[in-house]
Parts: structure tokens; C-alpha cells; sequence
């Protein structure tokens, strides 16, 4: 009988994943590392205001235009709000906390069953989660949203979701993915956190891969009330919202309406605010924030400015080489357009002494690199020794520094000397290539408050012989360029959190080097780099994930792969007083979804 039983044990095993690998008990959560913050039957999260009333308007803002109300294709430019990550719309299977590196909690889930290994996730949908047109969330819509994303989404949700190579109905409510393999473990926390839930119903008579203006059906706290094409959209508060009683949802979504008003540009859009023409606004650039908040409204106590501490990585602002072209192929070459920008001068110049040098993706955290490589670090590293920059193993990359004046020379005449090595000649003032062109390039950009900094940036070059044409192009264009790669080098922002994992392989990785459509800008593809993104997956303790990113974080910054360039010490946020946000800010920051309206 026992010998029956083991082989029907087995044999289950088989049907519902592939794998025998044990499982940890179903539970409302699950964490990247270590356990969940939050118990089970949890009030609320701590940085919301569990009394926080519910009523009142939030006007918004965005930049350019929008023509689709879907957001998971590359066809189109989405409309603002639509992302699940902003909660509003379109609903995932469980709810990131914002006071935790990576811990999710059960939404339309209402449990969640691992294996040890991770080589598979469970999940046990709500029977009360519905989309806003009252029809049920079924296994069949997660499915359904699953191969529709890994066939038809955007190529890193394509290359994300390939990696289950099957997704299986295993109970009446109940959905299990197995993945090809258990290296990265942080996908399944993918799949739970990231997995938009699309309604089979809704979509299976339309062609995915098309723009549209009819708004979906979704499940989240949100419904689409009106489209203004190009210009506005209004999402209204559904009253019937199914987990708007859950301890994931509890104080937050307390707006009625949230309505997005588009701008030709930023400057124009922050005119409006102080306008009062929207409510509020997160600002990026130190030099306005110093220079151009000075407004009735703000003087006169209607309005507030913020900036507010938060314990993120700074990610990654830079302007980045497109390796594709033979141009930026030479480390040297790389090293010497770093020397080549005068970071000092310019924030006292330009910036106002608003921002901070940013020395890597992970800086004014705690996985930004310390010292030299630690024991665990070395372990990553030592088998790449040759392979790498031999500053790897070193001290932290620092950029070069200047005096200040925009008069010191010392970093200039160290890139002449790295070009001129790299067989580069100045010939009556022009740096040529060995085949006599011209060494000259392209700097694209769609916020006009960069032109200043490229222009900066292009007379310091132009001391080296080097012409840096600045262009400056509409989003639509932009993402155009950026879609099909063609561009020289481009102002670019690469986010991280405390919980770096997936998204370094659509940043960096070789798989994405050559993807239209992607995130790797660069065209990064080098297999060191890919090595320690497999150890970013691979991490089984905070330990190990720290090791892991510290050591991306060295060689793609000691390969000059792009030039780093500054970030804010804080978030900087203004708002009309109509609003109220909670006191308790999450490590991660102010979220728009717990504020409220005060009158």
C-alpha cells in the first residue's frame, strides 16, 4: 500500500508541474528573501492612512501625446495610468508592499504555494475577484493573460514569460506555472507581482497587437470614464470595487477621479501647476526646483513643496554609447567621453548644486559597492579575472572629478591621451579615425531641459577635436529612434529597486542586446555581464543578492559602458493643498495612491 500511495504521489507531481521539489505551506505572501513584513490577517500596510476619507478629484499631468489604451504591446504610445504598476487599472495577482525590498501579498490571489526550489508557483484565486463589468477573474483569464503576453507583448514581457513553459488549471480556482528551470528565483515573484490579468472575454475577439481606444475591462479600483485622444483621460473610482475591503487595499484609491491632462513639454506643464490647472507634481530637475517655484500659490500657503528622504537606489541616469556602433567599440574611447564631462561645473553652473554625482546604478544604497570586493564578491569575480577590467577588482568606480571652474584641464588632457593611444589623430583641430573620418557623433534627446547639459557637454568635447551634434526630437519620434536603435548616444534613466533582479537582463543582458523594442539601449552584451545577472537571479539570501549587484555594478561601470551623470538626494514633490498625503513615508517613497482630498 505504501509502495500505491508513493507512486501516486509521484505521478501527481508529474501532472501538476514536473517536479517532485517540496513546497512551502499556501500563505497570503510571499518575500524575495528572508520572510514578509506583514502576517497573515494584516490591517493595512503602515505608511497608509486606514481613515483617510474617500471623495474629491486628482488632476495629473503628462508629457507628449498617447494614441492606445494598451500598454503591453510596442505598437502605440499607452496613455498614462494604465501600467499595473500604478494599481489603478489593470490589477495583478498580488500587491507590492512599499516598505520591503520585494515582498507581494495576496490580491487576486488569495494564497500563494512555492516550491523550495522555485521551479514552480501556485496560486488560489479569490472567488469574489471580478473586473469591472462584474464577470469573475478565472484561471482561464490568467492563462489566457499569460500566453497572450508571452506571444504577443512587448519583447521583454515576451522573454520574461517564455521561461514557463507551462501554466495549468489544478483546481477549481487554483493555477500552477512551472518554469523551465529554477536558476532565477526571483521569477515566480515575477509572475505573482507582474503578471497583468487581462479579461479572455474582452480580448479574444480583438487583435492584441493593434492600438486601441476602447477601454478594456480590467479588475482594478479604477474604471476608463472618458479619452479625450492624444490629450486626456479620466478614470473614475469604481464604488463596486471587489478588494476594496483588503488589508492590500486599505487606504488607498481614495480619489473619485484621476484625471491626466497631457503637455507639450515640461516647461509648459509645470506653468499649468503653478496655474493650478493640476494637482501634483514630482519634480526631476534641481535647477527649477530652486529657481521657479516661487509662485502665489506657494507663498500664500495653498501649496506645498517637499522633498522627502527615501531609501531607493539612485538608478542609473547616464548617457549611454550605442555599442552597435564601431565609433564607441574601443573601452578607451569610452573612458575618454567620461573624462570629457565636467559633472562639477555643471551643477554649480547649471544645476543650481541641486543633484549628486551617480557613480553606479546602485548608489546611496546599500548595494552600491564598498570598499573592494568582498569575500562574497570575489567569489563571482575571480573567475572572470581577464575577462574583465582588472579596476573590477579594486576600489569602487568613481567618474573623474574637476575643480569646479570649467577651466580644469587635467581630465581633458588624460582622454586626449587615452584617444591618441586607441590610434586616434587631431588633424587641424579635428580628432579623425585611423581611416581618416571624422570622429563626430549624435547626442539624441526628448526633454528639452537636457539640451543645456548636452551643449555643455559638446564644447568640452569640441576641445578634443570631437563634433557632438545635440538633437533634440519629440517623444513619438523618440521612441521611435530608441525602439529601432538608431541613435548615437541618448540620455537614458535605468530604475532599480532594493530587489534588483529581471529587469538587469533587459538592461544589460546579451539575450536583449539586439531586441527592438528593449531597454538595453547600450547594447550591452558582454558575458561577464550576463554572469552576474544569472547571480542576481540565482541569490538565495540577501547576502548573496547584495554580492551579486555590487559586482554587476563594477564591471558595467568600470567598462564605461555609459557615462553616469547625477541624481536627487530625495524626491522632490509640490501639491495643491486640496490634497493630503500619510505622515509615514515607505522606503520606496511617496505613493500617489494613499493620498486623499481634503476638501
Amino acid at each position: 500500500m505504501l509502495k500505491v500511495s508513493a507512486t501516486i504521489a509521484v505521478l501527481t507531481a508529474l501532472a501538476l508541474g514536473g517536479t517532485s521539489a517540496a513546497a512551502a505551506e499556501p500563505s497570503h505572501a510571499i518575500s524575495m528573501h528572508g520572510a514578509p513584513k506583514y502576517p497573515a490577517g494584516f490591517a493595512q500596510f503602515d505608511y497608509v492612512n486606514p481613515d483617510a476619507p474617500k471623495g474629491g478629484d486628482f488632476r495629473l499631468h503628462a508629457i507628449g501625446t498617447f494614441d492606445t489604451l494598451n500598454p503591453y504591446v510596442i505598437k502605440g504610445k499607452p496613455a498614462a495610468g494604465l501600467h499595473h504598476g500604478f494599481g489603478n487599472f489593470f490589477e495583478t495577482l498580488t500587491r507590492r508592499s512599499r516598505d520591503e525590498p520585494f515582498s507581494l501579498y495576496g490580491l487576486l490571489a488569495e494564497s500563494i504555494e512555492m516550491a523550495d526550489d522555485r521551479g514552480w508557483i501556485e496560486f488560489t484565486l479569490r472567488a469574489e475577484a471580478r473586473f469591472s463589468d462584474g464577470s469573475p477573474v478565472t484561471v482561464d483569464d490568467v492563462i489566457f493573460s499569460w500566453r497572450t503576453l508571452k506571444e504577443n507583448g512587448s519583447p521583454n514581457a515576451r522573454a520574461t514569460w517564455s521561461r514557463a513553459k507551462e501554466v495549468v488549471q489544478t483546481g477549481p480556482r487554483r493555477v500552477r506555472f512551472t518554469f523551465v528551470d529554477n536558476s532565477d528565483r526571483e521569477l515566480p515573484l515575477l509572475v505573482a507581482g507582474f503578471l497583468p490579468i487581462l479579461s479572455e472575454r474582452w480580448w479574444k475577439d480583438r487583435t492584441f497587437t493593434e492600438t486601441t481606444l476602447d477601454p478594456p475591462i480590467a479588475s482594478g479600483p479604477y474604471v476608463i470614464d472618458s479619452v479625450e485622444p492624444g490629450r486626456a483621460i479620466v478614470y473614475r473610482r469604481n464604488p463596486d470595487y471587489w478588494a476594496r475591503d483588503l488589508a492590500v487595499s486599505r487606504g488607498q484609491f481614495n480619489l473619485d477621479t484621476i484625471r491626466y491632462d497631457y503637455f507639450r513639454d515640461d516647461s509648459v506643464a509645470l506653468e499649468a501647476f503653478k496655474a493650478g490647472d493640476y494637482d501634483y507634481r514630482g519634480e526631476g530637475d534641481a535647477a527649477r526646483w530652486a529657481t521657479q517655484y516661487d509662485f502665489p500659490g506657494l507663498t500664500e500657503g495653498r501649496a506645498v513643496r517637499e522633498t522627502i528622504e527615501n531609501g531607493t537606489p539612485s538608478g542609473l541616469r547616464a548617457l549611454a554609447f550605442n555599442l552597435r556602433r564601431p565609433l564607441f567599440a574601443e573601452r578607451r574611447v569610452r573612458q575618454a567621453l567620461n573624462l570629457a564631462f565636467d559633472f562639477e561645473w555643471l551643477n554649480q553652473a547649471l544645476l543650481h548644486s541641486g543633484y549628486a554625482r551617480t557613480a553606479g546604478m546602485f548608489s546611496k544604497s546599500s548595494l552600491a559597492p564598498a570598499g573592494p570586493p568582498s569575500p562574497a564578491e570575489m567569489k563571482l569575480l575571480e573567475p572572470l579575472r581577464g575577462q574583465v577590467p582588472p579596476e573590477v577588482f579594486g576600489p569602487p568606480f568613481q567618474p573623474a572629478a574637476t575643480d569646479g571652474t570649467g577651466r580644469d584641464r587635467t581630465n581633458l588632457r588624460q582622454a586626449a591621451k587615452l584617444l591618441k593611444e586607441t590610434g586616434l589623430i587631431v588633424r587641424d583641430g579635428v580628432l579623425h579615425t585611423a581611416e581618416g573620418a571624422p570622429f563626430q557623433f549624435e547626442i539624441t534627446l526628448r526633454q528639452p531641459s537636457n539640451e543645456r547639459i548636452a551643449l555643455a557637454y559638446a564644447r568640452n568635447l569640441k576641445r578634443l577635436g570631437i563634433e557632438a551634434r545635440v538633437r533634440l526630437v519629440e517623444s513619438a519620434q523618440f521612441q521611435g529612434l530608441i525602439d529601432s536603435y538608431d541613435f548615437d548616444m541618448v540620455f537614458g534613466f535605468w530604475g532599480v529597486t532594493l530587489s534588483p533582479g529581471n529587469e538587469q537582463q533587459n538592461y544589460w543582458s546579451s539575450l536583449t542586446a539586439d531586441q527592438p523594442g528593449g531597454r538595453n539601449w547600450a547594447g550591452v552584451a558582454d558575458p561577464a555581464v550576463d554572469a552576474m545577472i544569472s547571480a542576481l537571479g540565482a541569490a538565495r539570501t540577501r547576502e548573496d543578492l547584495t554580492a551579486a549587484a555590487r559586482a554587476l555594478d563594477r564591471i558595467l561601470m568600470w567598462n564605461y559602458y555609459v557615462l553616469p551623470l547625477y541624481h536627487d538626494s530625495g524626491q522632490r514633490i509640490a501639491y495643491w493643498r486640496k490634497l493630503s498625503r500619510p505622515e509615514t513615508v515607505p522606503v520606496y517613497g511617496v505613493r500617489l495612491e494613499t493620498f486623499w482630498a481634503t476638501n
